[in-house]
């Protein structure tokens, strides 16, 4: 007989696959996952179907087509005034999350310590225990969901080799602000700690606020990783493909790692963002403004209901607090009976914590959607 010890023995199936094959089973209107049910722009469908019939069908590079890694470049060099080298600096990967998982497993050894803000995306604690590392979790301040910069101090020590952050926030929708990023810098810049920052939802930000990436801060330029998608930004959720960028050093051993976990990903879909970013440089331009109409949407479509909110700073998720509702009810139960029992799916706050807070009466669902679907999701809030 095979005795075969899990690396992750605690790990069961995701609370997305729930969730959503529970909306299937139920016919349940689905907010749950993050994807959008309206098209893609349809140039960018047609650039891909004009790259796989030019015979771009074949390898690309590993470190990811140069003119799609120089469009991720001209976007930095627009938005923050950066030079990024995008030989040297950019690789293109199959998605976000391979790029979290190759940056941990890069720089992360048996026994560093790698501090990750709860509520926060499930692959993080698991690629961090796979290279042996521990996780330590800090809880964000609920229901602002801002740091506890001395809490993050008490927890930094020798052990300490990354910071992980994810703004604008999943599952939160908030974004860190400048002074968030000094406050960090001082307590890193003199000890050798890493940051990798998740940035995928980069140009969803609301309201007139400014998105800071990781790599605008000269002090943080060395030490970090930036991952970023383009399946957020272009409605492609299912096309799996992302970037990663950092200075040359990190991105040598980060390239050293990536080449064996995936080694490159899809070419022609690296044809057609490119030819679309070039072509339609307004799409990115619009795009804030584009989602924010979706969240009002639905935040006003809820307004005469018992659910309360603060509306999202960013991304395209919205949480809604039923205390006044079904306030006996954990999260987890609060999802259950609403998709039972009035056909609409969302996902537990909870589940993104290692410890939740007990007080927490949050649901997230998504906006991503068809303003229809929007209007009728807030129909059906409103009846609960």
């Amino acid at each position: 007989m095979i005795d075969i010890q899990s690396k992750l023995p605690a790990q069961g199936v995701t609370i997305f696959s729930i969730m959503s094959a529970l909306a299937q089973r139920l016919n349940a209107l689905n907010l749950s996952q993050g994807f959008p049910d309206f098209p893609a722009p349809p140039a960018l469908l047609d650039a891909l179907c004009k790259a796989t019939l030019d015979g771009f069908n074949q390898y690309p590079p590993g470190d990811g087509l140069l003119t799609l890694r120089q469009r991720v470049a001209e976007q930095f060099q627009q938005r923050d005034g950066l030079n990024i080298d995008p030989i040297s600096e950019i690789t293109i990967t199959p998605g976000a999350t391979i790029g979290i998982f190759a940056a941990i497993q890069a720089t992360v050894s048996q026994g560093d310590e790698v501090i990750i803000f709860d509520p926060s995306y499930d692959s993080y604690a698991p690629s961090v225990k796979l290279v042996g590392a521990i996780p330590v979790h800090i809880a964000l301040h609920h229901p602002t969901f801002t740091v506890d910069w001395n809490q993050v101090k008490s927890a930094i020590n020798d052990k300490t080799r990354m910071v992980i952050v994810n703004t604008p926030h999943n599952p939160t929708g908030a974004i860190w602000s400048k002074q968030d990023w000094y406050n960090l810098i001082e307590l890193i810049q003199d000890r050798n700690i890493l940051v990798l920052s998740d940035e995928v939802y980069e140009h969803l930000i609301f309201d007139g606020q400014k998105h800071y990436s990781a790599l605008s801060f000269p002090e943080l330029r060395e030490r970090s990783f930036v991952v970023g998608s383009f399946g957020k930004t272009f409605h492609v959720t299912g096309w799996k493909t992302g970037y990663c960028i950092a200075a040359p050093k990190l991105m040598s051993v980060f390239r050293q790692v990536y080449q064996f976990a995936n080694f490159c990903g899809v070419l022609p879909i690296q044809v057609a963002l490119a030819a679309f970013m070039q072509q339609h440089p307004e799409h990115i331009q619009e795009l804030s403004q584009f989602y924010q109409n979706k969240r009002d949407l639905f935040n006003s479509s809820i307004q005469d209901s018992r659910f309360k909110l603060t509306p999202s700073q960013g991304t395209y998720f919205q949480n809604l607090d039923y205390t006044e509702i079904r306030p006996e009810l954990s999260d987890v139960d609060m999802c259950q009976y609403l998709a039972e029992q009035h056909k609409i799916v969302a996902i537990p706050v909870s589940v993104f914590y290692q410890q939740p807070p007990k007080d927490l009466k949050l649901i997230r669902l998504c906006f991503a959607k068809k303003d229809e679907t929007l209007i009728q999701a807030g129909q059906i809030l409103s009846a609960v």
